[in-house]
């Protein structure tokens, strides 16, 4: 397996958020965002034993398996071997690929409402759906997916230019206005961004 980075933090959005951490980044993906912001393609081979090793010098129960796109790579097996360590894997996806059926959690992070209908989710549930808001497009429902929790996370427009904060501001307040109307959504701040931590 293509390893990016393996690393000990706090889950810093959706459900999960200000939960410790083991994140285990896959290399590559098969989308191409235009918001991108996780530089993923790098990496090192890595056995499924060598993995669970590194997890497991981390304390936390947690682990987030992510990338890039998780699903190109990852097997029911690793899924096992980190549940002999007793860990709660949990996968972070764009939901265009069929996932393990041991992984715990399933959070849907959909991009086909920027990439278009190639990037559709094949998933039939996930127990959290996350959808980067614009600020201007209201976002799909994803109605045919048996989802239990949604929520919505406003874009970060990155930039070093002045108007990167009033954009994301702006971002932020068209996502709460949104949220009160359709309070079957919950707001998903990237927290690790703001505390500066990984």
């Amino acid at each position: 397996m293509k390893v990016n980075e393996i690393f000990y933090s706090l889950q810093g959005e959706g459900y999960h958020s200000g939960t410790p951490a083991v994140f285990i980044r896959f290399s590559g993906c098969n989308l191409l965002c235009p918001f991108c912001d996780t530089q993923h393609n790098s990496g090192q081979e890595m056995t499924e034993d060598e993995i669970v090793a590194e997890v497991a010098q981390f304390p936390a129960r947690l682990v987030v398996v992510t990338g890039g796109e998780p699903a190109l790579q990852l097997t029911a097996s690793l899924v096992d071997r980190l549940h002999a360590k007793d860990k709660f894997v949990a996968v972070e996806t764009n939901g265009t690929r069929p996932l393990p059926e041991n992984v715990d959690w399933i959070t849907l992070s959909p991009k086909d409402a920027f990439v278009g209908p190639q990037a559709a989710p094949v998933l039939n549930r996930a127990d959290e759906l996350k959808v980067v808001f614009d600020g201007v497009n209201a976002p799909q429902d994803y109605s045919q997916i048996n989802i239990t929790h949604r929520f919505l996370q406003p874009c970060d427009h990155e930039s070093d230019n002045a108007d990167y904060y009033a954009r994301n501001a702006g971002v932020i307040r068209s996502a709460i206005e949104y949220i009160k109307q359709h309070p079957h959504w919950r707001l998903s701040l990237q927290i690790h961004k703001v505390l500066e931590i990984r």
